[in-house]
């Protein structure tokens, strides 16, 4: 309902009743028709008051859309920006898409969280695609190699420089050609120096079928290889018989889960073969998804809890072992490799199989990673989002993010899993289960 000019309630008049207080009004024509018109003019003026108010506020909303009433004020310094950059801006056309886009990006750049940010389209398929085991890509495992023989380094260049580990089997990198100590020295002809790994890694990507040229350093020799690229699956499972065959060995890369089902399937081979004592090497997993962590774990876990979640209300939710685990009997001991590469659904696992006591934690004290990611597409082809949706705590109500698991036998001079001479920790994992040096092969 609009309010209007208030008219004089009768108590808004004098009263009558009072002595030597009364009032004679003479309605003459002229007194009548003045009374009429101002009448009139209070009239005009409350209609165009409301006129204005109503105008204002359908302006406000027009410059606003989908802007709540409540938070219009807050708003609006962005709508000022957004309207001042589309009509005003003297340095080019600016597409509608491209300001939104910015938008989204800003809003989670001030979340200050690096685990929830704005992905485009290819970003946000070419991440799923890598949680999910699949990527398209030339199938190379890389790292780096500093110039000065040190453990590490991060910004390739001159004294950092990236290179081939190992080419997947049957991969457009091993059908190139491309070995195991190649020096990636350009992508399409362009130096990586200054870039991250993975920076580097995703100029090497790229769609299925097209065609990526390295420039390859391998000894004194300089080459540049054509490299058409395909879907890979990774291997995210490699199991060995160590101990004279009477342990199982089973390397993670990865959660998804095509890594689930396939540690599933070497582990029930391990235990059908009678190999009752296991490691689990967890070394260098980034994670992937909380589903196939609780797979995993599960398998050397009969009951109880896997993780626990909290969200951003505090509510918690537990997630308990399913059922069916091919190793949950105690009689299998387990050794579980960890180092600061482990991070998040790999320290589930190594959490819980600690917290239940079903397994000794051999390496170093692992990444920190305690938050879980939900993803989520955008509409009309503006890439999606991840945003943290949740903490997740150990089965002992641990929130080990920016800290780590600590190891129960810690190895500092661990070394690359892959190198699968000199491993420290390996052997370290070895000798708790009883195997002796020279067994250990």
């Amino acid at each position: 309902m609009h309010a209007s000019e208030p008219r004089p309630a009768p108590d808004d008049l004098p009263d009558p009743a009072e002595p030597q207080t009364r009032y004679v009004v003479v309605r003459d024509a002229r007194s009548s028709s003045a009374l009429v018109i101002a009448m009139a003019v209070v009239a005009v003026l409350a209609g165009s008051a409301l006129f204005v108010s109503g105008y204002s506020m359908g302006r406000q909303a027009a410059t606003t859309p989908g802007t709540p009433v409540g938070q219009q004020e807050a708003f609006q310094p962005f709508w000022d920006a957004y309207y001042a950059i589309r009509d005003r801006y003297a340095g080019g056309d600016v597409e509608t898409k491209t300001l939104v886009e910015g938008a989204i990006k800003g809003m989670f750049s001030a979340l200050d969280d690096p685990y929830s940010s704005y992905l485009t389209s290819e970003e946000y398929r070419d991440s799923l695609r890598g949680i999910s085991g699949e990527f398209e890509g030339i199938g190379a495992e890389i790292g780096t190699q500093p110039a000065d023989g040190s453990s590490d380094c991060s910004t390739l260049g001159p004294e950092c420089r990236l290179v081939i580990t190992r080419p997947l089997e049957g991969s457009p990198a091993e059908k190139a050609g491309l070995r195991p100590g190649d020096l990636v020295l350009a992508v399409d002809g362009d130096p990586l120096d200054g870039l991250s790994v993975d920076q580097a890694r995703d100029r090497i990507r790229g769609p299925k079928d097209t065609t990526v040229v390295l420039t390859i350093g391998r000894g004194a020799t300089t080459l540049d290889v054509p490299v058409v690229r395909d879907v890979i699956i990774q291997e995210e499972v490699r199991e060995e018989d160590l101990g004279g065959g009477t342990v199982g060995y089973l390397q993670l890369r990865g959660f998804s889960e095509h890594a689930a089902d396939g540690l599933a399937e070497e582990l029930a081979e391990d235990v059908a073969a009678g190999r009752d004592r296991l490691i689990l090497d967890l070394r260098g997993n980034p994670g992937g998804f909380v589903t196939a962590a609780r797979e995993i774990a599960s398998q050397f876990l009969a009951s109880g809890t896997i993780f626990w979640q909290e969200d951003g209300e505090g509510n918690l939710t537990e997630t308990s072992a399913a059922p069916g685990g091919a190793a949950t009997d105690p009689a299998i001991e387990l050794v579980v490799l960890i180092d600061e590469g482990s991070a998040s659904a790999s320290e589930i696992v190594a959490a819980a199989l600690h917290d239940h006591g079903r397994a000794t934690l051999v390496g170093q004290r692992t990444f920190g990673k305690g938050t879980v990611q939900q993803w989520t597409p955008l509409e009309e082809d503006h890439g999606g989002f991840r945003l943290t949706v949740a903490k997740w705590l150990t089965p002992n109500r641990t929130w080990i993010h920016g800290t780590g698991i600590e190891p129960d036998i810690v190895v500092s001079d661990a070394t690359d899993p892959a190198n699968a001479e000199g491993d420290p920790a390996l052997e370290r994992a070895l000798e708790v289960l009883g195997v002796p040096a020279a067994d250990a092969g």
